[in-house]
């Protein structure tokens, strides 16, 4: 079982508070807050993101590397993070 269908509920929840922390974010620039409280908001928003991409690689790299039962598959694995990595910081 992949790790991303084994920690479904825990993903999902997160999502959804990442959700809550846009909406909050959207919120505010509609309502003109303070600048600070906007940048505020938006970087708990960014650590969020940050948060649950780190988790995932982290599953990933345990589950598809590191119990990898073929140095072909933790080749696969290690090159996914690699790719989506590179994705990640653009």
């Amino acid at each position: 079982m992949a790790h991303t269908i084994r920690e479904k509920k825990k993903i999902l929840a997160r999502v959804n508070r990442l959700k809550g922390q846009l909406e909050a974010f959207s919120q505010a620039i509609e309502q003109e807050k303070d600048c600070y409280q906007v940048m505020q908001l938006l970087s708990s928003c960014r650590g969020a993101l940050n948060g649950l991409m780190g988790d995932l690689v982290e599953d990933h790299i345990r589950e598809h590397i590191v119990k990898a039962e073929t140095k072909k598959e933790a080749s696969t694995g290690g090159e996914e993070v690699i790719e989506i990595m590179r994705s990640f910081w653009k």
